[in-house]
């Protein structure tokens, strides 16, 4: 007889006796319930069957063998796919638990049986399965698992049986499974497979530990490429943007927003961040200026205003927030000064972020850059109304922007050459400012000068908006026909580089309103120059841009050299405040303090040049007995 013929066998004998039992515990009803509850020694009738069949019938090892071995052949039929009589499995397993032989004669060897079918599956699926599909396998099976719970097993076998399967086929292979899968997972944003993975990794012991380490280093590693590839620089802030949106969403979406997942992403943030010393920092003041700047027709001011903020973010991440600023405050310079704010709103709002992350003296001179600007605007109306009442009016019209040197950048003077009608018209603002402010100083600054020009050409006049340069070389052209490029740099003083990319913008832009000889992309020594009488033009009034030269590498060393200079000072004043507080103090103690104070990453080999220098310039001692000891020198 096949084991599935004696299972039902076996059930048609279990049913009968249970019948029969009913029917004596019927008849003998009275005696039941009043003779056999009086004397609490004697069981009850149903008892007695149930001791009786478990003696006779169930006892016999041979019986329970035959029935424990039929109903975990029917299981594990079923786990390969087959169907099997649930109600069969739920009738024998209901009577081995009436029994009370259901966890020593079948529940040890099904959980054996469990853990032996699943460790052989586990490790053959994890070769031959790429992670989603694995995943996806082991939910369907805890699925299938608790459905037979539901169906036939009893309850208390739940624990065991879920543990089992959650141990064989996750615990033992998390290290494997999130190698193999997780980066490929993240990378192509499978939301649904990582939603599965953090739920699995949550049932099992050690399970979101282990997902959170692969995490964290999945950001650093993905990021610190972002970051340390120079060639990539110039999509760098984008990238990060759009880096930081997808591991935001992954954290809301798929690990149920887990305080732990969303501080580790941030503090794997901040450490490949600044892997890179500085260039993330100045990258993101250009981004924001890219944003900032007219001409910037891709968002609206709400989408202009949720730019900031993302970026905002980045930028919490980072140390050395000081060189941010120096970049920054160049960029807003340029913006303010020629005009080329996208919006007011969108530069105070960033001003304000930057005032809440950092305090007032990290903005105090981006905040003095606009009060210029505004007062240079009333200096200007005054001054209108003061041209008035001059007995010679001027033909031209003067706006003068009037900076604190100590918040702008340091630009570099250079003397030229103007009209006498400039010269005098100088002349006479600095009259009218020095009249109303006594004590200051003023120094012109021609490379950030611009003005309006009016022009015939054959075709009518036009007028052409220029930087002060280029109206220095178009003047020349009301006095004389032609001109080398060597005549011109005599009569206008501007230094030879310049001169070349002024006159290229005008010779051999898009708007050519001289005309050079011989014909070609570049000024050499020797090009003669001409007015283009022929020059046509849609536009009235027409712009002529400078030929921008390349933010400079000297430039942009020379932004960063000026930041560490500055960071010396902060140093040195940090040093001397702590020193002059405590009188008395020791070189550790002193560098802990420093890391305290200093809002920038700084090297101790750096805080120790920094403190021999003060020494040298006995702001402090050395401890004569102790020489790791320092005085303060009052």
């Amino acid at each position: 007889m096949d084991n599935l013929s004696f299972l039902k066998r076996m059930n048609r004998c279990w049913q009968d006796h249970c019948r029969q039992t009913i029917m004596i515990r019927s008849i003998f009803l009275f005696l039941d319930r009043t003779y056999v509850l009086q004397n609490s020694l004697l069981p009850s009738i149903w008892d007695t069957g149930l001791e009786l069949f478990r003696t006779h019938i169930v006892s016999d090892g041979a019986i329970q063998k035959r029935t424990v071995d039929g109903i975990l052949e029917q299981i594990e039929q079923e786990r390969n796919g087959e169907t099997v009589d649930r109600s069969l499995l739920r009738s024998l397993l209901g009577m081995l638990s009436d029994l009370q032989v259901y966890k020593d004669s079948f529940e040890e060897r099904f959980l054996t049986e469990t853990n032996r079918l699943y460790a052989a599956e586990g490790q053959r699926l994890m070769q031959e399965r790429d992670v989603p599909e694995f995943l996806h396998h082991v939910a369907c099976r805890l699925e299938e698992e608790n459905d037979r719970i539901v169906s036939y097993l009893d309850q208390s076998t739940q624990k065991p049986l879920i543990c089992c399967v959650e141990k064989q086929l996750l615990g033992e292979h998390m290290n494997a499974m999130l190698q193999k899968g997780l980066s490929s997972l993240l990378n192509e944003g499978r939301v649904t497979e990582l939603a599965l993975l953090y739920q699995l990794f949550s049932k099992v012991k050690g399970g979101l530990p282990t997902l959170l380490q692969f995490w964290r280093d999945y950001i650093k590693s993905f990021g610190g490429q972002i970051v340390c590839t120079p060639e990539k620089d110039k999509d760098m802030i984008q990238d990060l943007l759009d880096f930081k949106d997808k591991m935001d969403n992954v954290v809301q979406t798929c690990f149920a927003r887990n305080e732990a997942f969303i501080n580790a992403m941030k503090e794997a943030f901040e450490t490949f961040i600044n892997k890179r010393p500085n260039k993330p920092a100045e990258l993101i003041a250009k981004y924001v200026d890219s944003k900032l700047r007219a001409g910037n027709k891709e968002a609206t001011e709400e989408e202009l205003e949720r730019i900031l903020d993302k970026i905002m973010i980045i930028f919490r991440f980072i140390h050395g927030k000081d060189v941010f600023e120096a970049f920054y405050k160049k960029d807003l310079a340029k913006r303010l000064l020629v005009g080329k704010s996208a919006s007011v709103d969108a530069e105070k709002s960033m001003l304000s972020k930057l005032k809440h992350e950092c305090g007032a003296a990290f903005t105090s001179k981006l905040e003095g850059m606009f009060k210029d600007m505004e007062l240079s605007k009333d200096i200007m109306i005054q001054f209108k109304q003061y041209m008035q009442n001059q007995s010679e009016p001027s033909l031209i019209e003067l706006t003068v922007n009037v900076l604190t040197m100590g918040y702008w950048p340091s630009y570099t003077p250079m003397e030229v050459h103007l009209p006498p009608e400039m010269v005098k018209l100088q002349e006479v603002f600095k009259l009218f400012y020095l009249g109303k402010h006594s004590g200051r100083k003023l120094q012109w600054q021609p490379t950030l000068g611009h003005a309006v020009l009016k022009a015939e050409f054959k075709e009518g006049k036009k007028e052409l908006q220029v930087s002060l340069f280029q109206t220095l070389v178009l003047l020349m052209f009301n006095e004389g026909e032609e001109f080398s490029m060597e005549e011109i740099r005599a009569a206008t003083g501007i230094e030879e580089e310049e001169l070349r990319r002024t006159l290229q913008s005008l010779a051999c832009g898009k708007a050519r309103v001289l005309n050079k000889n011989p014909r070609g992309k570049d000024v050499e020594d020797g090009d003669r120059f001409n007015f283009n009488s022929d020059f046509k033009h849609k536009l009235f009034r027409i712009k002529i841009n400078q030929i921008q030269m390349k933010e400079t590498v000297e430039e942009q060393v020379s932004t960063t050299e000026r930041v560490f200079q500055d960071r010396q000072y902060q140093i040195d004043a940090a040093v001397v405040r702590i020193m002059k507080m405590r009188k008395t103090l020791s070189h550790n103690l002193l560098v802990w303090e420093l890391y305290n104070q200093l809002k920038f990453p700084v090297k101790p080999g750096d805080l120790k040049k920094r403190i021999e220098s003060l020494i040298d310039r006995d702001y402090m001692e050395r401890d004569k007995e102790i020489p790791y000891q320092y005085h303060y020198v009052a």
